[in-house]
């Protein structure tokens, strides 16, 4: 289900939505310059939950195994694809949440969600050797956000052959069962090495909507889905 957009006009423009997606870019378009070293670079700088443990374990490269990647790691893709679905899926739904929570709350939010989400993924593979890498957790949170806060927004989404519309409930009830259930499958099995984070996905996307209860609304927001039912 890729959604197209919503029918939920924003009343302010998302200059931190914009932003991130701008450095989003930027770092993507340096990996792709590396080339054979983007490896390396994906090692260093990318989410390592063993090597994360093993630095709090030791006090051992606390910074560079543990402060470091955690922000770093929100600004990495592994291809075209990951980046594209992350940054469409915050253009669409970011700007509600932003306009919704004003410029700096929405950043501080943002941030708190791709922590969380990132702490979510290394808690449940604390063995993983794999670099965690990508803005869906932090993205997964503004989705948890929005699903909470418009949950009667409209969301014109392709499926199959034909675009339709549900509500928002609908769609991210369904979206956060295709991150749960495989997320549970994945227990039992081998947890040293995981291609997809949904538990990175799936803690975002619940920080989002705890962290909604905590951080001020913005004074002058209106809520303009109601207009588009």
């Amino acid at each position: 289900m890729i959604p197209l957009r919503d029918k939920n006009p924003s009343g302010t423009f998302p200059f931190v939505v914009t932003g991130i997606i701008i450095l989003n870019l930027i770092v993507w378009f340096f990996e792709l310059s590396l080339k054979a070293n983007v490896e390396v670079f994906f090692l260093r700088y990318g989410l390592i939950p063993k090597d994360f443990m093993l630095a709090l374990d030791q006090h051992v490269g606390l910074f560079a195994k543990t402060i470091v990647p955690v922000f770093s790691s929100m600004f990495m893709h592994q291809s075209w694809l990951h980046i594209i679905f992350n940054m469409w899926f915050l253009w669409i739904f970011g700007d509600n949440v932003e306009d919704l929570l004003g410029h700096r709350g929405f950043l501080a939010f943002y941030f708190t969600c791709g922590i969380v989400s990132g702490l979510a993924h290394v808690f449940v593979h604390p063995h993983s050797t794999l670099p965690m890498v990508g803005a869906s957790g932090a993205v997964s949170g503004v989705l948890g956000a929005y699903a909470l806060r418009f949950p009667r927004a409209l969301i014109l989404t392709y499926y199959a052959v034909w675009p339709y519309e549900v509500r928002s409930y609908v769609y991210f009830i369904i979206w956060f069962g295709l991150q749960l259930v495989p997320g549970l499958l994945e227990l039992g099995g081998n947890r040293d090495g995981v291609a997809v984070a949904y538990w990175a996905h799936i803690g975002g996307f619940v920080i989002g909507m705890g962290l909604l209860w905590v951080f001020p609304k913005r004074p002058r927001f209106v809520d303009r889905s109601l207009r588009e039912t």
